[in-house]
């Protein structure tokens, strides 16, 4: 294929001297999502056989979502930080237009009691993973907008909330509690890193508290779900069901494992075995040890994610440090709130793991975070890609220093 046309856009992936990104990043996000397909093949094979004749069929479909995944990552790779910042605000429309669009009759697909998909032929899509990206790039361009307005007055502390709260009822109305907190959850500590004081980060994690309190009481199986996570034995073939098989899968597993493909509660036992409780097929089949090890690649990439804001701060690329702090964040409240559910530790919630879990949205989602963090960090350590820059060969020699 010839580049030659996109020379006036480089990229980390059309430099002089090759593929120029983070490579430990990216071999971070490449190990879980290899560990994942092993995962989904195993944990969805009994499941698939029976639905569909099939024992591959969901690993087929995710290798599929994989490759959208990986063209995904490479699409975001190209586009310059620049061109992200400009189109905030249309991202933003463009997030309320798919939230609306989803609890329209006839676009909304239900599953499970939830309008929370969008079906398009064999396939469905997820606003709520693109509208959480949306929102963060939005976010991270109102931070830099009015950065002195954020950091001194109330009023820029507020107007944010004027955005994220009617995105919230209509992630609510869905229902998709676990997305909402997850966005607030993100929002909320790009605000304090992009300089709210202490006083009025405080009161907004003290409204944040009163306001989760009242969504769960207002809810019946939301309380339900609060008082039989603490207790699941209590009612363990009714609302406890689906953690107590989570826990068992936990405890067979011990410290090594029963072996890949040896899971009994994958065999119709843990309902979403492949999805949501995917991480409880892990453990009962690697074991405490493999499950630490999943852990702590998931800590790499997340801790990398903030370093890669870091690197972009220092740079004074504050729209890219800001956007590469909002998706670290969306990552880390996923991870914590399904390995929670998983472990017992939080009220269960349909929330996949990122990179693990089986769901294309979620999946190509996470492909195109990885591609925007591997472009922020390029730009940051080249100070390459603005578009008020002018290229020439120079800018891609051979000696240009790389990784750190």
């Amino acid at each position: 294929m010839n580049f030659n046309i996109l020379k006036p856009y480089p990229s980390p992936i059309i430099t002089g001297r090759g593929i120029d990104v983070d490579f430990p990043m990216l071999a971070g996000c490449l190990a879980l999502l290899g560990l994942g397909l092993v995962m989904i093949t195993s944990a969805s094979s009994e499941v698939a056989a029976v639905q569909s004749g099939n024992a591959l069929y969901h690993m087929i479909r995710h290798l599929i979502y994989l490759a959208i995944g990986v063209g995904a990552c490479i699409a975001t790779m190209m586009v310059p930080i620049a061109t992200w910042q400009r189109m905030g605000f249309m991202m933003l429309v463009g997030a309320f237009g798919l939230l609306v669009m989803v609890l329209l009759p006839g676009i909304g697909r239900e599953v499970n009691g939830s309008m929370r998909w969008i079906g398009f032929s064999f396939f469905n899509v997820q606003p709520s993973e693109i509208a959480k990206v949306f929102v963060v790039i939005y976010l991270a361009g109102y931070l830099v907008r009015r950065q002195k307005e954020v950091r001194e007055s109330w009023m820029g502390f507020f107007k944010p909330f004027v955005v994220l709260l009617p995105m919230a009822g209509l992630l609510l109305m869905e229902p998709d509690f676990g997305a909402t907190v997850v966005m607030m959850g993100a929002a909320a500590a790009m605000l304090f890193l992009g300089g709210v004081g202490l006083l009025r980060f405080g009161l907004m994690v003290l409204l944040a508290v009163v306001a989760v309190v009242v969504l769960i009481k207002a809810q019946p199986y939301r309380m339900a779900r609060l008082t039989t996570f603490t207790d699941p034995w209590a009612d363990q073939f009714g609302s406890g069901y689906q953690l107590t098989q989570a826990l068992i899968a936990f405890g067979r597993g011990e410290w090594l494992g029963v072996g890949l493909g040896n899971s009994v509660q994958k065999q119709f036992y843990l309902p979403e075995a492949h999805t949501d409780f995917v991480f409880s097929v892990l453990a009962e089949e690697l074991g405490a040890v493999g499950s630490l090890c999943t852990v702590a690649l998931f800590v790499f990439v997340s801790v990398r994610a903030m370093y890669i804001g870091l690197w972009a701060e220092k740079a004074k690329q504050f729209f890219a440090a800001y956007m590469a702090y909002g998706l670290a964040f969306l990552w880390i409240g996923q991870f914590l709130i399904n390995i929670g559910v998983n472990v017992g530790l939080l009220p269960t919630k349909g929330l996949t793991l990122p990179f693990l879990s089986y769901g294309g949205s979620s999946l190509v989602i996470c492909c195109a975070c990885l591609g925007l963090l591997l472009r922020i960090e390029w730009e940051s350590r080249t100070h390459l890609g603005s578009e008020e820059m002018e290229f020439d060969e120079s800018d891609f020699a051979e000696d240009t220093p790389h990784g750190r």
